[in-house]
């Protein structure tokens, strides 16, 4: 196809072009990993009646700071991998958009980025009984714009809570975020099919990887690829108004990415 032969990566380097253009760009050391000993996390069940709550940071300043910080780092280790670069402009874009959520949460779990949340306050019963006309209107659309769904939150701790449990290397977070990278399911993509071969070549990397540091351990790839499936679960505008709408308001997500890549 024309874009295996445009995108150079599947040349000599063949089936390495993923493993190396990756870990070449993503071998710092893990600070938890190096810095102590994890424990295994227990796992947060989501509430049933989550859907309904709506939450917010409990602290935005320091939280939102640290989640703009772990993008930066995420879109430096996306423009830095050779066969990212080597995609079409349009295809570069695509991907950016549909994985900056789920790559950034994949960071703040490798940089251990915690966060605690809020629920949104209610007006109480004299509030209602006092507040009508447009008032009311726009006190209630003012509330509902804030926050968002607790059982969202509970997604994402829960998938970090995961990664913290299974103590990740930076190796094994550089396969995932090739496999989160180069998805495609995306629709338009003009190099689709390599794009596939991309996302098989971190797939099988990671695996043959887990085999030769965890022998002892026959469920590690399978415990990491639910891992993958959580991650992918999360929604980016969950992620967006959780971590970036208490920054830039109302100001596009696609443009601060834009701004952020370019």
């Amino acid at each position: 196809m024309a874009c295996f032969d445009s995108c150079q990566c599947l040349g000599e380097r063949g089936q390495r072009s993923i493993l190396y253009s990756i870990l070449k760009n993503d071998n710092q050391p893990n600070q938890h990993s190096q810095g102590r000993a994890r424990l295994a996390v227990p796992q947060q069940q989501a509430c049933s009646c989550g859907s309904k709550k709506k939450v917010v940071l409990r602290s935005p300043q320091t939280t939102c700071k640290a989640a703009s910080a772990a993008l930066l780092k995420t879109l430096k280790f996306v423009k830095n991998v050779l066969c990212f670069r080597e995609l079409p402009v349009e295809d570069q874009l695509q991907l950016v958009r549909n994985s900056w959520a789920q790559l950034l949460v994949l960071g703040m779990a490798q940089d251990l980025i915690d966060f605690e949340t809020m629920e949104t306050p209610e007006l109480s019963m004299l509030q209602n009984i006092l507040t009508s006309g447009q008032g009311r209107q726009e006190t209630a659309h003012g509330r509902s714009g804030q926050g968002v769904s607790l059982t969202d939150v509970q997604g994402i701790k829960m998938f970090l809570n995961k990664c913290w449990g299974l103590d990740i290397s930076t190796k094994e977070y550089a396969y995932l975020k090739g496999a989160i990278l180069f998805n495609p399911d995306i629709a338009e993509l003009r190099c689709q099919s390599y794009i596939q071969a991309l996302q098989g070549e971190a797939h099988q990397a990671l695996n043959e990887y887990v085999q030769v540091t965890h022998r002892r351990d026959a469920t590690r790839f399978t415990k990491l690829f639910i891992a993958l499936s959580m991650l992918r679960s999360i929604n980016a505008n969950v992620v967006a108004g959780l971590f970036f709408k208490p920054v830039i308001g109302t100001v596009s997500m696609n443009e601060l990415l834009l701004e952020m890549f370019y």
